[in-house]
């Protein structure tokens, strides 16, 4: 996709407003422009015109009541690991740069819940928690910044027993498009009063206002850890272990599938040994009993469907390398083929037709004829192909589109989604009108039109073209 001819220039009184009020804060370099109109899609980056450091909420309203009176769309910008394209300057505009504002506000022991800035990223806050026998659960992988996994609905390897964002942002602050500084929720957790703002800023995207403050849940660390390895014969060995498991209620805090490939891009990446063979990632919290009768029964489980070379990690070193290495699968994947960028696909269906979404589209893979190691939170029915292509073979470009696209629509055919976590961005508006039907994208587009009527706030994302 590539960026409109006619995209406006930045207004001549709106830079040198921002310049004057923000001095070195304020750039138009190339370079910076560039880094701040990317992301780790496969999409050309399209870089905004300006960005602005901002360094608090106040700050933020103020850039971002400076664009409105200009009418100059508006990108938040965080850590820049997004997968959709969410941070491309389709428009041009002004990108606010966040990273500055990455204060832990609050810590609440005894309530389970703090509030911290935008800025603020998953390993920022837990290593703030140590000691306090605590830790914030949702871990999409990259080193995000909290504010930019509310923005996209992010979840990860622990969503199948702790939940995604969604469950877990309690409340935040939000900067409107026209500069106002709106509280949504609270620390209360449950609530009846009126509408519920937080959930509807949640996934928007920097579409409807920039998020920059966020009270969310923490949790118990629990008593007892215990990871697993299993290797299987097949990838449909696996997938019907991971079905069993869910069905017969075992509270199982991490399923995570890695077939052949990408076993063998992990190994290669992070010096591991693993068997290379479809792998299923396992990981057990609770009391020492309960996570011995949890590991128990998936153990039995797995051996039924084939299972071989059943290896605990009991160690929290041990724990730890496992789990970094599932988290590098993405960089590791990308090594396979030097040179390449990756289209990442995010399909997420129910558990029940997993099986058959994941055969179908191995199927559609060797037709394709193209390279895409799989891996995924198969605990909740989400997994990703990661196709590695050929960013100047227009030819392998397209053939990787077209096998994304069948398998986003193979998905919402089977009552699931095009995107479990990544976010809709600019590549899976395509898709949205057939998950939702035609009523609702034009609720969203009322919702889109009374908040932000001058569609400033990141233009060209989440929802289709009219």
């Amino acid at each position: 996709m590539n960026a409109p001819a006619d995209r406006p220039p930045l207004p001549k009184a709106l830079a040198e407003a921002l310049a004057s009020r923000f001095g070195a804060r304020f750039s138009v370099a190339a370079a910076v422009c560039l880094h701040h109109g990317k992301d780790e899609s496969s999409y050309t980056p399209m870089p905004p015109d300006a960005v602005v450091f901002a360094e608090s909420t106040a700050e933020v309203a103020e850039i971002v009541g400076l664009c409105h009176s200009h009418r100059t769309p508006v990108i938040a910008f965080g850590t820049g690991t997004s997968l959709e394209g969410h941070l491309l300057a389709v428009r041009g505009g002004v990108s606010i740069d966040l990273s500055a504002l990455n204060q832990i506000i609050a810590l609440r022991q005894e309530d389970l819940d703090a509030t911290v800035q935008c800025g603020v990223t998953r390993k920022t806050l837990n290593a703030a928690l140590n000691g306090t026998g605590l830790f914030f659960p949702i871990d999409p992988g990259a080193d995000a910044s909290l504010g930019g996994m509310a923005a996209t609905r992010a979840s990860g390897t622990n969503a199948v027993r702790y939940g995604t964002m969604r469950e877990n942002v309690l409340g935040m602050t939000v900067v409107l498009p026209d500069g106002r500084i709106l509280k949504t929720g609270g620390r209360a957790r449950k609530s009846s009063a009126g509408y519920d703002l937080t959930r509807l800023m949640v996934g928007s995207e920097g579409t409807l206002g920039i998020i920059t403050e966020l009270t969310v849940r923490l949790y118990p660390i629990p008593e007892a850890i215990s990871s697993a390895v299993c290797a299987f014969p097949s990838v449909a060995a696996a997938v019907r272990t991971v079905i069993q498991t869910i069905q017969l209620g075992v509270p199982v805090a991490r399923i995570e599938l890695l077939d052949t490939l990408m076993i063998a891009a992990i190994n290669r990446h992070s010096k591991t040994s693993l068997r290379e063979g479809p792998t299923l990632f396992f990981e057990f919290h609770g009391s020492p009993t309960g996570v011995k009768e949890q590991a128990e029964t998936v153990q039995e489980t797995a051996a039924e469907h084939g299972g071989q070379d059943f290896e605990w990690a009991t160690r929290p070193e041990d724990r730890t390398r496992l789990w970094q290495a599932r988290h590098d699968a993405y960089y590791a994947g990308i090594g396979l083929k030097p040179g390449c960028r990756a289209l990442t696909t995010d399909a997420c269906v129910p558990i029940s037709q997993l099986a058959d979404c994941i055969a179908e589209t191995y199927l559609d893979l060797e037709a394709s004829g193209l390279i895409a190691p799989l891996v995924g939170h198969v605990g909740d029915g989400n997994f990703h192909m990661v196709l590695l292509v050929d960013p100047d073979d227009d030819e392998e470009f397209a053939r990787a589109k077209g096998f994304a696209s069948r398998l986003a629509q193979r998905a919402i055919r089977m009552d699931g989604t095009c995107t479990g976590e990544h976010g809709v961005g600019i590549g899976k508006q395509a898709y949205m009108t057939l998950e939702h039907g035609d009523v609702a994208i034009d609720v969203m587009r009322a919702l889109k039109r009374a908040i932000d009527p001058d569609n400033i706030m990141n233009p060209g994302k989440i929802l289709p073209p009219p």
